[in-house]
């Protein structure tokens, strides 16, 4: 068989039997396969990005897997292969820049502005570098920085023809979204590993909880802190979905449909033909 791949994304985990394996979303020009690994441990095997070779790719009843010793883990292509493409990469700061241009020529907030300006430009770095998941969405180095920018270049989009515009302000949008995701740069290392910040304190609380603190410090009114950390913590919308809070000014509502207006075109683009997903509660049927 001798099929060669790209990994898109890596998942560690251990069976009852206490045996590491890896959940691995791989692609190639044929379209992506979600695989199961065993015997993988945690310091081996591929990384995000790196190319993997399968001998042999066991298919039960659609569940795919291998063992460790039909799997042989290649380098990490240059752009002239013919896989490179398939993996997504960090956006370019120039359209980065570019769409806090066009949302900051909307605010009047001058206060709110330059704290925008000034976190604009210190989070693009860091978010470059980090996954916005393990596996659902965005989940590759720099999945973070797309994720965020995607909100942010649909506000762009949504915010002119919003129908009750003279209601929002978008400022607070703006910084929501800047922030709503921060905590995964403390939930995840660069390549993707679930830290232990994930389960004693979440996301959703960090970035809540780093920009009140933030904000705080501008001399911003506290009423208005209020608004806008409450657009983070209702990010999620529901409280099945780990939101604390659910939206309850027309900022969260918005910020919340964008949330998942991102990360769930960006699940059906990642997903394979006829590939069950949890996430989105359907078999993805590609054209």
């Amino acid at each position: 068989m001798n099929k060669e791949f790209i990994v898109l994304s890596r998942q560690d985990a251990v069976a009852r039997n206490n045996s590491p394996y890896v959940n691995l979303k791989v692609a190639n020009e044929e379209g992506n396969e979600n695989i199961c690994v065993f015997d993988v441990p945690k310091t081996s095997g591929p990384k995000v990005g790196q190319l993997v070779t399968f001998i042999t790719i066991r298919d039960y009843q659609g569940k795919k897997s291998a063992n460790s010793m039909d799997m042989v883990v290649g380098t990490f292509p240059t752009e002239d292969h013919p896989l490179y493409k398939l993996i997504p990469r960090p956006i370019k700061r120039e359209d980065w820049d570019a769409s806090f241009e066009k949302l900051l020529s909307y605010c009047t907030d001058e206060k709110l502005i330059e704290f925008i300006k000034k976190y604009a430009d210190e989070l693009f770095p860091k978010y470059s570098k980090y996954p916005a998941a393990t596996s659902v969405h965005h989940a590759f180095p720099g999945g973070l920085l797309n994720h965020t920018y995607q909100m942010l270049h649909l506000l762009e989009g949504v915010y002119p023809v919003y129908p009750y515009q003279d209601e929002l302000k978008i400022e607070r949008c703006i910084i929501a979204i800047l922030f709503h995701d921060w905590g995964k740069l403390l939930e995840y290392n660069v390549e993707g590993e679930c830290q232990e910040h994930m389960y004693l304190l979440g996301h959703i609380y960090m970035s809540a909880n780093y920009l009140n603190n933030l904000l705080r410090e501008t001399g911003i009114d506290k009423r208005e802190i209020n608004f806008i950390v409450h657009c983070v913590l209702a990010h999620h919308g529901e409280l099945e979905y780990g939101s604390p809070v659910k939206p309850c000014i027309p900022e969260a509502q918005l910020v919340n449909y964008l949330d998942n207006i991102s990360a769930k075109a960006d699940i059906f683009s990642s997903a394979g033909h006829m590939e069950k997903t949890f996430s989105l509660g359907t078999t993805v049927v590609k054209k």
